[in-house]
C-alpha cells in the first residue's frame, strides 16, 4: 500500500525558531534542554535526553483541514533535516502509538492502540484500506501529543 509519513513542514518548523513564537497563535514558545525523548516533529528523529535542545510550541495539526485542535509539540532548538522518506520510521515503534483515522470532516473513524515494538504498518494498511479514512494522525499514547500525520 502506498502511503507518506508526513512531518511538521519545514516553514513551520524555521518561522517558530526565527520568530520565537508559535505559528498562528503567537504563543511564545520554550526552549531547554530534552528531558524526553520526543520525537521532533519535523525530522521524527527521538531528542537525546540531556543532550539535545528542543523547542515546545503551540502546533495545529488541523490548521486548514479543519476545525482547529491546538496542541504542544517539540522541534529540535537547532536546525534538522524533515523527515522525508517512504513509509513510517519503524524507531517511532519503540514506544505506545495511537493512529486515529478521519473521514474528511474531521471525523474520527477508527482509532488502534499499538504497544511499544508493535508493528506499525499492519495499522497503518488497516485504517487506510477504509475506503471514508482521508488520512491518520499519529499521537504518542503516553503523552497524547501529535507526532505526525500519515496519508495515502
Amino acid at each position: 500500500m502506498n502511503y507518506r509519513t508526513i512531518a511538521l513542514p519545514t516553514k513551520v518548523a524555521d518561522l517558530v525558531r526565527s520568530t520565537g513564537r508559535s505559528p498562528g497563535y503567537g504563543h511564545p514558545v520554550h526552549t531547554e534542554v530534552a528531558t524526553g525523548y520526543g520525537p521532533c516533529r519535523h525530522c521524527l528523529q527521538f531528542f537525546r535526553e540531556g543532550e539535545d535542545r528542543r523547542t515546545l510550541f503551540t502546533y495545529d495539526p488541523f490548521h486548514g483541514v479543519a476545525r482547529p485542535l491546538p496542541g504542544p509539540v517539540f522541534i529540535h532548538a537547532e536546525t534538522c533535516t524533515r523527515h522525508e522518506e517512504a513509509g513510517f520510521p519503524s524507531h517511532l515503534c519503540d514506544h505506545p502509538l495511537s493512529f486515529t483515522a478521519y473521514d474528511n470532516t474531521r471525523t474520527a473513524v477508527q482509532e488502534i492502540h499499538l504497544a511499544a515494538r508493535e508493528p506499525a504498518q499492519p495499522t497503518i494498511e488497516q485504517l487506510l484500506s477504509l475506503p471514508q479514512v482521508q488520512y491518520i494522525h499519529v499521537r504518542d499514547t503516553e503523552a497524547g501529543c501529535y507526532d505526525c500525520r500519515i496519508e495515502r
